[in-house]
């Protein structure tokens, strides 16, 4: 695996300021008045603060880890580990199961390393698929709570930005007495929803659903694996073998 920029993520963040601070503009609007410390603080805190309620402590510093890779997401290299998986193949029908023993002992990837172990055992094909899978499975769910953590932001942020309009108009309902004030002060109020929906709908759900796209093609690579220990172990060819292992690049 390796890592590179995803400069889609900027651009789409940019876009969407821009649209919203442009539409701002044209309508006459001034970008300092959405600008709000207290409402920001109000909205992230206690979005935070409900999730943390929420989520398993283990989950939520996993989904802490993962956001880095809404910008510079895990690459796999497809065609570089089918070639790979084709080599121990041909080893495997050259030198025996056990002329893999090195090789895995020297794998990098630590599943890739488990299927070939499982390999050089002499485990029977349906075995191997079987234990791989349950490893497969409990990743999968473990990710996909993490992504969840923030899909869950985006439920809450919109609530809790309600919650900031509701005390700001309560802050300028105690000032009734300064009517000049008081226009400023219900466009003030109302900076909170902004930011509640705004969060959610631009860094949130898309951080979600960006987290997932990416678990799902780790999981893909991940059968890949499977698909081609399981092969070597019944013994297929390497041709019929890499052949197979190509329809994953589709």
């Amino acid at each position: 695996m390796f890592k590179s920029f995803d400069i889609l993520t900027i651009l789409g963040l940019i876009v969407a300021l821009l649209a919203i601070l442009g539409g701002n503009l044209l309508e006459g609007g001034e970008t300092k008045t959405l600008v709000q410390l207290t409402a920001l603080v109000i909205v992230l805190g206690g979005t935070l603060g409900a999730i943390m309620v929420q989520t398993q402590r283990l989950t939520f510093l996993r989904a802490m880890k993962m956001f880095t890779w809404v910008f510079t997401p895990p690459e796999i290299d497809y065609k570089s580990t089918i070639n790979k998986i084709v080599s121990w193949s041909r080893t495997a029908r050259k030198e025996g199961l056990l002329g893999l023993e090195i090789i895995a002992d020297n794998e990098k990837d630590e599943f890739s390393r488990k299927a070939l172990q499982l390999l050089v055992d002499g485990s029977e094909p349906e075995s191997i698929r079987s234990i791989l899978e349950v490893d497969i499975i409990s990743h999968e769910e473990t990710e996909l709570n993490a992504a969840k953590v923030y899909e869950a932001m985006g439920g809450y942020a919109p609530t809790i930005g309600i919650i900031g309009a509701v005390m700001g108009l309560i802050h300028v309902m105690n000032n009734l007495a300064d009517p000049d004030a008081l226009g400023a002060g219900i466009a003030v109020a109302f900076v909170a929803t902004i930011y509640g929906v705004g969060l959610a709908n631009l860094i949130f759900l898309p951080v979600a659903n960006k987290l997932k796209a990416v678990i799902n093609v780790e999981i893909r690579f991940y059968e890949m694996v499977v698909d081609g220990v399981s092969s070597i172990a019944e013994g297929e060819n390497p041709r019929n073998i890499e052949i197979k292992l190509q329809g994953y690049l589709r």
